[in-house]
C-alpha cells in the first residue's frame, strides 16, 4: 500500500516538476513537458528502476486520467464562436478534414498486413491530426491499443511532424505561394471572436492563485462526476465497447459543460487537463519495452508519413480547387496535426498575425471531432482486416 502511494505521488510530482520547469525554461519549453514525460518515463522503464508490482498503479493511472483530463480540456471551448468562421477558413477546415481521413485510409490499405491492428492505429492517427496529442491518448484507452504499439505510433509521430514543422518554417510559405493564392487580410474578423488568449494555452502563470486553485478544483469535480457518468455508461454496451462507450460518453458531456457560461469561464481548467496529460505520458511510457518499440518502427513510421504529408498535399490540393490562399491553409495544418499552442509559432514564422484566432478555432473545433473521427474510422477499416 505505501509503495503504491508513494509511486503516485512520484508520478504526480514528477509531472508537476516537469511542468513548472517547462514553464520557467523556455528551451525546455520548446521541447514541451510531454515529450520530456515521454524520455523520462522510457528511462525509467529500460532500466528497471520501479518496484515490482508498478504495472497495476501505471495501469490504473492510464485508465483514470485521460477520461479525467478530457472534459477539463474541452470546459474553455465556445460553441458560438466555431459560427463565426471566416468562409476560406471553414472551406480549409472541411478540406483538411478530408484529406487526413484520405490520406490515413490510403496508408492503411499499404500497410494492414505489415502493422499489428491496423485499423485501431488510424484511429488514433485520425484522432491526433484532427484533433490533437489528447485525442489519441483517448483513442489508445477508447480502442484498446497494446502500450508498446502506442508508444511508437507517439514516437514516429513526434519525428515526422518536426521534419513537417522544419519545412513548414522554412520554405513552406514560398511552395504554397506557386499553388495558392497569397492571403487577404480583410477576411477575417477577429474581435468577433471570445476565446482563450493563444499565450494560455502555455502558461501556468497564477495557477497556484487562491482564486484560481479553487476554480481548478472545482472543474476538477465537475471532470470526476463526468467521468464517473461515463464509467457508468458502461454497463449499457458489451464488452468490447465499452471503453469506447466512456470515452464518447466523457467527451459529449464535456462539450455539454462547456455550454454553461460559469463553467466555460473557469480559469485554467485547459492547463490542468494538460498537467494530467503529462503523468498520463509519463506512466504510460514506464510500461513500454524500448527494445520492442525501435524493432518494429519502420512500416509504422511510413504511414504515420503518409498520414502527415499526405494529408499535406491532399489539402493543398482541394484548397486549390477553392481557392483558399496559402497562409489559410498552413496554419489550418498545423492546428489539426499540432493543436493550438503551435498556432501561434507558425503564424509568427509566417509574419500574419491575423490568422491566430482562426488558427486556434480550428485547432478547438479538431479537438472536439477527433474522439468521434478516429472511434468512426478505426470501426470501419476493422471490417478490412
Amino acid at each position: 500500500m505505501i509503495t503504491t502511494i508513494l509511486l503516485i505521488l512520484f508520478y504526480l510530482a514528477a509531472s508537476a516538476l516537469l511542468v513548472f520547469l517547462c514553464y520557467r525554461f523556455k528551451w525546455m519549453n520548446k521541447i514541451g513537458a510531454i515529450l520530456w514525460a515521454y524520455g523520462i518515463g522510457l528511462v525509467i522503464g529500460s532500466l528497471g528502476l520501479l518496484p515490482e508490482g508498478s504495472e497495476k498503479v501505471q495501469s490504473t493511472l492510464s485508465d483514470i486520467l485521460v477520461p479525467l483530463a478530457i472534459p477539463l480540456l474541452l470546459f474553455s471551448m465556445d460553441f458560438k464562436s466555431w459560427t463565426k468562421l471566416a468562409k476560406t477558413t471553414f472551406i480549409s477546415l472541411i478540406c483538411a478534414f478530408i484529406a487526413v481521413i484520405v490520406a490515413i485510409v490510403i496508408g492503411f490499405f499499404i500497410f494492414r498486413n505489415q502493422i499489428p491492428e491496423t485499423n485501431k492505429v488510424a484511429g488514433m492517427l485520425v484522432g491526433v491530426y484532427t484533433g490533437g496529442t489528447p485525442n489519441m491518448f483517448a483513442l489508445k484507452t477508447a480502442l484498446g491499443v497494446d502500450n508498446n504499439l502506442f508508444i511508437l505510433a507517439q514516437t514516429c509521430d513526434m519525428v515526422v511532424c518536426a521534419v513537417w514543422l522544419l519545412v513548414i518554417l522554412s520554405v513552406g510559405q514560398r511552395l504554397l505561394h506557386l499553388i495558392l493564392p497569397p492571403f487577404k487580410k480583410s477576411e477575417l474578423k477577429p474581435k468577433a471572436f471570445n476565446l482563450v488568449s493563444e499565450a494560455e494555452f502555455d502558461s501556468y502563470d497564477g495557477f497556484f492563485r487562491k482564486q484560481n486553485l479553487l476554480q481548478s478544483l472545482a472543474a476538477l469535480g465537475i471532470a470526476t462526476v463526468i467521468m464517473a457518468i461515463g464509467v457508468g455508461a458502461m454497463s449499457l454496451v458489451g464488452e468490447k465497447s465499452k471503453m469506447v462507450t466512456v470515452i464518447l460518453t466523457i467527451t459529449t458531456l464535456g462539450l455539454a459543460a462547456s455550454l454553461v457560461p460559469w463553467i466555460n469561464r473557469i480559469k485554467k481548467s485547459f492547463q490542468l487537463g494538460m498537467y494530467l496529460i503529462v503523468v498520463f505520458s509519463m506512466a504510460i511510457a514506464s510500461m513500454a519495452d524500448i527494445k520492442i518499440i525501435f524493432s518494429a518502427a519502420g512500416s509504422l513510421f511510413f504511414f504515420v508519413a503518409i498520414a502527415v504529408f499526405g494529408s499535406l498535399i491532399l489539402q493543398v490540393a482541394l484548397n486549390r480547387i477553392f481557392k483558399v490562399d496559402a497562409d489559410t491553409t498552413i496554419i489550418t495544418s498545423t492546428a489539426l496535426i499540432f493543436s493550438p499552442p503551435f498556432v501561434p509559432v507558425v503564424a509568427g514564422a509566417l509574419k500574419n498575425k491575423e490568422i491566430i484566432i482562426s488558427g486556434i478555432t480550428v485547432g478547438l473545433i479538431g479537438y472536439a471531432a477527433g474522439n468521434y473521427l478516429g472511434v468512426t474510422l478505426s470501426y470501419l477499416l476493422e471490417k478490412f482486416l
